[in-house]
């Protein structure tokens, strides 16, 4: 297994709807294991492949609940359902969250709060998840990047200002820039 560089938005990869898996192949199983690698040594909470610069559809994800309890896997072509958006503005204290591929910063964003996400898993077996909560939101968030979009896409006018002064100060926002956990110091 191999931490893998994440790419920085404005990398064409993250920008372009990632392609459905054919085979779970060796390749397929090396990447997935990459992946569960980099995602906890950045941290984070999801990873998908055109994060780490492969266009396919695929995403890791874990969490731990309140309670402690682990919540961890990879869904291959996913599907993804969601409860119609609770109208109104995000709370900034609970509806927060970031991206690895926009390290270092958090903004509000409405997202909803059950989804139903299917798949295959590894061993080309269905899954099935049924989530609320932040279990949802990750769901949603990963599940965006394998469409080519980013979180910061969907901010407000006034958070989506602050990202683009905050990407041209930072020198992100073109192809070809990535970080890599544990080597850069990037506190995502």
């Amino acid at each position: 297994m191999a931490v893998l560089p994440i790419r920085i938005m404005g990398d064409p990869v993250l920008h372009a709807p990632a392609s459905p898996v054919g085979e779970i192949t060796d390749e397929i199983r090396t990447l997935v294991a990459d992946m569960f690698e980099t995602m906890d040594a950045a941290p984070g909470v999801g990873l998908a492949a055109p994060q780490v610069g492969v266009g396919l559809r695929i995403y890791t994800y874990t969490y731990q609940d309140d309670d402690g309890a682990p919540w961890r896997g990879v869904v291959i072509n996913p599907e993804l359902w969601m409860r119609p958006l609770e109208p109104g503005e995000p709370d900034p204290d609970e509806e927060s969250e970031g991206c690895l591929s926009f390290p270092g910063e958090r903004f509000p964003l409405r997202r909803s709060d059950a989804v139903l996400v299917t798949g295959t898993d590894l061993e080309g077996e269905p899954v099935r998840i049924e989530v609320d909560g932040w279990r949802a939101r990750i769901m949603q968030h990963e599940f965006d990047h394998l469409d080519g979009i980013l979180y910061i896409d969907r901010l407000s006018d006034s958070d989506w200002k602050t990202v683009q002064k905050l990407a041209r100060k930072r020198g992100w926002g073109r192809p070809g820039q990535f970080w890599t956990p544990g080597v850069d110091d990037i506190d995502a």
